[in-house]
């Protein structure tokens, strides 16, 4: 389970404003990749005593994320950056979420003095002092609260997405990864403004439209 041990490590040096940051949305042929940002006013047992049973978004229901969304939103400082299909297209999905990191590490009033990323990949041109965590949503819980913001506000807005359509694509049951229905909706109907273009199945089915 994480616990807040890079976070107190930091603290050590001195470094009191120490953000997780996460993305959801990376895999997905269609909508938005979004990032967010997390910052807890304290780094202390009885803050992690708030937050039981917070882990990887990925391996929490639904009903769990959503009630770790209220509790992170009303004890942490959130920065949130959603780049849609035609950013992610143009800078590809790697560079479109560092982008995204960078956005919304920046947005945070107060500003982090360090910033905690799961995966490889640190921002390049980020002013803030960074560490990339591998599986960092499994070992620290500013990364993990992170992931539950970012996938928590990309599922909610696939259901937006279906509104805009007559046709099916079911947006919101499959948030947008390559499911069998998903396919076979793309090969019926083609793509639409929510796709992403340089995506291969997207590609394809854009030709026979």
């Amino acid at each position: 389970m994480p616990d807040f041990s890079f976070e107190n490590e930091l603290q050590k040096q001195g470094k009191n404003l120490i953000c997780g940051v996460d993305e959801a949305g990376r895999g997905p042929l269609a909508g938005p990749v979004v990032v967010a940002c997390v910052m807890f006013r304290s780094y202390d047992e009885q803050m992690a005593a708030k937050l039981f049973g917070l882990n990887d978004s990925k391996k929490l229901s639904e009903n769990k994320r959503a009630k770790l969304f209220e509790v992170i939103i009303s004890m942490a400082y959130v920065g949130i950056c959603a780049l849609p299909p035609k950013i992610i297209d143009k800078k590809n999905i790697l560079q479109a979420t560092l982008y995204a990191m960078e956005k919304a590490a920046l947005s945070l009033n107060p500003s982090p003095e360090h910033i905690l990323i799961d995966g490889r990949d640190i921002p390049k041109n980020i002013s803030i002092p960074a560490s990339a965590i591998i599986k960092g949503d499994s070992k620290s819980l500013s990364i993990a609260a992170a992931s539950i913001i970012a996938k928590q506000v990309r599922d909610s807005m696939c259901p937006i997405m279906d509104k805009d359509f007559s046709l099916n694509y079911d947006f919101a049951k499959h948030k947008g990864y390559g499911t069998k229905i998903h396919l076979e909706a793309l090969k019926k109907h083609g793509a639409s403004i929510h796709h992403r273009f340089s995506y291969a199945p997207v590609a394809k089915a854009k030709k026979n439209t």
